[in-house]
């Protein structure tokens, strides 16, 4: 079992930026495969960005303005996201699946956070 917690979310203006940082805890980090999703409300989740071993993947909408990292002696992975924009606005998990490879959608991930809200004023 994995388990995680999100932390970093709040309310920013358009144009600012936040730090989310997922917390796990359960098994081997290092090797595992671990994304960013987001949920605004009353549309299906979508994926944001993923990071196994040295790789990063990115959704065209945050390219450039997002970036996640892991740093595997805490088991925390971070998205840094800069530049946030009001549609950025969303509930965003966190998601890990105990094999190294890039995952981007929701059915190929094994354990999700509870979710943490980023709302972004215009």
């Amino acid at each position: 079992q994995v388990q995680l917690v999100e932390s970093g979310g709040g309310l920013v203006q358009a144009g600012g930026s936040l730090r989310l940082a997922c917390a796990a805890s359960g098994r081997t980090f290092s090797g595992s495969a671990m994304g960013w999703f987001r949920q605004a409300q009353g549309k299906e989740r979508e994926f944001v960005a993923a990071t196994s071993g040295s790789s990063t993947y990115y959704a065209d909408s945050v390219k450039g303005r997002f970036t996640i990292s892991r740093d595997n002696a805490k088991t925390t992975v971070y998205l840094q996201m800069n530049s946030l924009k009001p549609e950025d606005t969303a509930v965003y998990y966190c998601a890990a699946r105990g094999f190294s490879y890039i995952y981007r959608t929701v059915s190929e991930y094994d354990y999700w956070g509870q979710g943490t809200q980023v709302t972004v004023s215009s």
